[in-house]
């Protein structure tokens, strides 16, 4: 093949490039779904209410089947669990797509099929993480998670757009055809690797109850892990947020739904050039650079209290993903270094679950405070809140020092460990 730079070195490997081909279809299935599915609800005469049903119980059984998707993921060969999840998934996908083009689905069979999908889900995305380790080196870590983060931003960035011209021309229910065919393609790309096969062997000899307590054990003995999940988790609740009373100022004082979309595509963008940033950069202390990455997250919050026109609050958005982009990037590649891989799925299960945890909290509480306080004033408590956060991480000691693998230990002259 030709010769590619060193960043993306690891696209030169046969099973990785099989492996970014499937989540290069599968993350632009995922962008077009929140289109289809919420203009699929309206089409059949769907209120606000249905359509938080839909979404939440989609979210609710993500979240409810990552900590067993975890021990399972660490229980079976990693890629037949991510086939299995991406078989579900074009099932669940599939009849939501023939329900929706067949006629007018009763919102709770939507509902349920889409709680299948994000069960599904919350069983790949531990398995994912596990089983990368497998695929490429350890120092091929950060620019495969990296590609993956470019191949999302451009997903966010294509996958609207196409459901958009799909649902106004052909409808809901072909949308997410073509989403649901994503995750045949992903499996097909799966089932042609050869890496993960393998067996587990301590499966057969533990209990599904001491593993799950053996991965808990993982998680809280690294102070360096549970704070950084706290940090995410803090995080999500603040973005909240953004995704409340981002559209609400749009809609009052920025001209409604376009510049809205505009500021979402920004941070499309931001993803992409956070992904670019992450394949070239290499630092000593990747914990600490994450956290300050992460520490623009609410620029955009900023620049709507402020009143700034579009095209500002825009390149905030710009600014504010580039650095999630990078910091995400960073603790991935860093977690899949220093956490040992036969507990890895089940630690990553726990990183998911913390992560996502306070996120329905945040969209559930974050209106009623702007109603409190007004949009300018909820805004900037968000931001002022997640510069305390920056500053509580970064008290952690083992997150500032924590080098990008773990070190080895001296050797002695019998070859034994010192």
């Amino acid at each position: 093949m030709p010769a590619l730079p060193h960043s993306m070195s690891v696209l030169r490997e046969r099973e990785y490039r099989l492996l970014f081909g499937g989540q290069l279809v599968s993350l632009l299935g995922d962008q077009m779904v929140n289109v289809a599915l919420a203009f699929g609800v309206i089409g059949i005469g769907g209120s606000a209410s249905d359509l938080g049903l839909v979404f939440a119980a989609r979210a609710f059984a993500l979240v409810a089947s990552l900590l067993v998707g975890g021990v399972v993921a660490d229980r079976l060969p990693r890629r037949t669990v991510l086939i299995g999840a991406d078989v579900v998934r074009l099932a669940s996908q599939g009849g939501l797509a023939a329900a929706f083009i067949l006629g007018a689905p009763p919102v709770a069979l939507i509902a349920a099929l889409a709680a299948i999908t994000g069960a599904a889900t919350g069983f790949f995305n531990p398995a994912s993480t596990g089983f990368l380790v497998s695929v490429v080196s350890p120092t091929g870590l950060q620019h495969a998670n990296a590609l993956r983060g470019v191949s999302s931003s451009a997903g966010r960035i294509a996958g609207p757009v196409l459901s958009a011209a799909l649902v106004a021309t052909v409808g809901a229910g072909w949308a997410l055809a073509v989403d649901a065919a994503t995750f045949a393609v992903s499996a097909a790309l799966l089932s042609m690797m050869r890496s993960g096969s393998e067996r587990v062997v301590r499966a057969a000899t533990t209990s599904f109850l001491a593993d799950f307590r053996e991965g808990w054990d993982a998680f809280r003995s690294r102070r360096w892990l549970w704070s950084f999940v706290g940090f995410f988790a803090y995080g999500n609740f603040l973005y909240g947020a953004l995704q409340v009373i981002g559209p609400l100022v749009a809609e009052r004082d920025l001209g409604g739904a376009p510049a809205w979309g505009a500021i979402i595509g920004a941070s499309g963008v931001g993803g992409l050039i956070g992904g670019v940033v992450a394949l070239r950069v290499a630092p000593r202390r990747p914990l600490l650079v994450a956290v300050l990455a992460a520490g623009v997250l609410m620029l955009p919050a900023a620049l709507l209290a402020l009143g700034s026109p579009v095209a500002v609050v825009a390149l905030g958005a710009v600014v504010a993903e580039l650095g999630l982009l990078l910091a995400v990037t960073l603790w991935e590649s860093t977690l899949q270094r220093h956490v040992a891989p036969e507990v890895l799925s089940r630690v990553s299960a726990y990183d998911w679950f913390g992560s996502m945890a306070l996120t329905p909290v945040g969209l559930a509480l974050w209106g009623p405070i702007a109603a409190a306080l007004g949009y300018g004033n909820a805004l900037w408590l968000a931001f002022g809140l997640n510069l305390v956060g920056v500053a509580a991480i970064l008290g952690v000691r083992e997150v500032r020092r924590l080098p990008p693998a773990p070190v080895a230990e001296p050797a002695t002259a019998g070859g034994r460990r010192a």
